[in-house]
């Protein structure tokens, strides 16, 4: 069974992956250029998920995008639950309805809202689990139509929701509960990140000295303030490199940074590539 290791870096690919997990209190966020979804037989999981709360429900299939920085800070009444992983290029090759493609890639965890039939969801995770499993190239392949299937079941249960979809800027299922400072910060960030933003400004914010910020939320989540920012920069950098055919520069400025080299360097240090280059896979996948 799987969970999750503090010491992977972030964007190494899960590929296309449907396994058990075992839920655990996650110190730091990861970042994975697949699409997810979660399944839980029963109980809650909470993410903190581009600075805000996320509540996957028992029940009901969940899915986002694992370029969105996310981070399990709590679990209750669940001892597992499956998650499967596809990459984001063969997501998008299934030209699914544009109202679930769309909040999906701007961030948001999209939860089925029809209640339809929990045993069947699980029936099917621990098929395409064998099927996996079994390294069949034919297995694969059904596993993988029915997956596409499922999505588009998912995005038809939408429909009626497609115009407030069309809008969406941020993560679906908001629990409006209280935030530590930390997580103030974060969520701060994840509103503010295409703008200059400073450790003062941020620690401003929240009431707080910005030595004391940057220690608490470095102690919270396992990362500095600085390289979060540029986290939640990079991915809406990658999400417009895949999606639009804007110029990169704009791109770059559009994202939040303050030049094309610097943004190009960052890019490159993440991804091991030029977002040139990453658009030029993604264009050929």
């Amino acid at each position: 069974m799987e969970q999750f290791d503090p010491s992977r870096q972030d964007f190494s690919p899960y590929g296309f992956s449907c396994v058990p997990w075992t839920p655990t209190r996650m110190p730091r966020s990861d970042r994975h250029n697949e699409i997810e979804a979660n399944f839980l037989d029963s109980g809650t999981l909470t993410y903190l998920m581009a600075g805000r709360r996320v509540t996957v429900p028992a029940g009901r299939l969940t899915v986002f995008w694992g370029g969105i920085p996310h981070q399990i800070l709590e679990f209750e009444g669940l001892t597992d639950y499956y998650v499967f992983t596809v990459p984001l290029a063969w997501f998008l090759q299934w030209r699914l309805p544009d109202h679930l493609t769309h909040a999906i890639l701007h961030g948001a965890a999209i939860t089925d809202p029809v209640a339809g039939n929990p045993a069947a969801d699980r029936e099917r995770f621990e098929r395409w689990n064998e099927d996996l499993a079994a390294g069949s190239d034919g297995r694969q392949r059904a596993a993988l139509l029915e997956i596409e299937a499922r999505l588009l079941r998912l995005a038809l249960s939408l429909a009626a929701d497609a115009p407030k979809l069309a809008s969406h800027r941020g993560p679906a299922i908001v629990e409006q509960q209280h935030l530590s400072r930390a997580e103030e910060m974060a969520g701060f960030i994840a509103r503010s990140y295409t703008q200059p933003l400073t450790a003062e400004a941020i620690a401003r914010h929240v009431g707080l000295h910005p030595n004391y910020a940057m220690a608490l939320f470095q102690r919270t989540f396992g990362t500095t303030l600085t390289k979060y920012v540029c986290e939640h920069r990079l991915s809406h950098a990658q999400r417009l490199l895949v999606v639009s055919g804007d110029p990169i520069v704009n791109i770059a400025f559009n994202s939040g940074f303050g030049s094309l080299s610097r943004f190009n360097e960052a890019f490159r240090k993440s991804f091991g590539c030029t977002p040139r280059e990453y658009r030029r896979q993604h264009e050929s996948a």
